[in-house]
């Protein structure tokens, strides 16, 4: 089996290096496309629009509980409903084992700090980011909400809840840029193309199941 041959001419090197700039381009388009589709609606906690729902993304656990940066979204959902700016938060992440149970560990600790239990609805399958967009439409009836999630993620977010027919704005959660942060970056070009391509074919999510009328019930009005 032959190895690769390099060019051998000028001619030969300027198309290689063509080709690689354009396989270059055409791969950052989707976190391009990310960029421009989310970037226009993200918010500080202090100017977000206010909107009847947040939808809080999953960010892993740690020995049952939320991660440092998962607490962070939570404590900024906390505080959106703390200043009237939602009245409902949906916490969305993968419970698809019992060992593992991250909307209910988000559930936990937002009702012991303080959001009361009835205003906190859990998405046990929220699997990614599209399946959670998806799902908060078609199973849970949102139509206007604010994501919460930290900076490197939130324009996804953003786009995909958009593609999958919401009305968004996003809150990009302030983080020290650790390792985390600039890990968290790097996976975000990677996942910029499944995101192009769920939003262009809309697929439905994992799993769908019913409709889940735990919004609408905390959303009416007491009588």
């Amino acid at each position: 089996m032959r190895g690769l041959r390099l060019p051998r001419t000028r001619t030969g090197w300027r198309r290689t290096v063509q080709a690689v700039a354009a396989l270059c381009t055409v791969g950052l388009l989707p976190a391009v496309w990310v960029q421009v589709a989310g970037g226009g609606r993200v918010r500080d906690l202090a100017d977000v629009p206010a909107a009847p729902v947040a939808v809080v993304f999953g960010a892993g656990l740690d020995n049952g509980r939320p991660s440092p940066y998962l607490a962070h979204r939570l404590d900024a959902a906390a505080g959106l409903y703390r200043a009237g700016k939602v009245r409902v938060l949906l916490v969305t992440g993968d419970n698809s084992r019992t060992s593992y149970d991250e909307p209910g560990a988000m559930r936990t600790y937002l009702v012991a700090h303080g959001v009361p239990s009835g205003q906190v609805v859990v998405d046990d399958a929220g699997f990614d980011t599209w399946d959670s967009c998806s799902r908060a439409k078609r199973v849970f009836g949102v139509r206007r909400a604010v994501l919460v999630s930290q900076g490197f993620h939130i324009r996804r977010a953003v786009a995909l809840c958009e593609a999958a027919g919401l009305d968004v704005y996003g809150v990009g959660v302030d983080e020290r840029h650790d390792a985390t942060w600039y890990a968290g970056g790097a996976r975000e070009l990677l996942a910029a193309g499944k995101a192009a391509v769920d939003a262009a074919v809309r697929p439905s999510p994992r799993f769908l199941g019913p409709r889940d009328p735990h919004i609408a019930a905390a959303l009416a009005p007491t009588p």
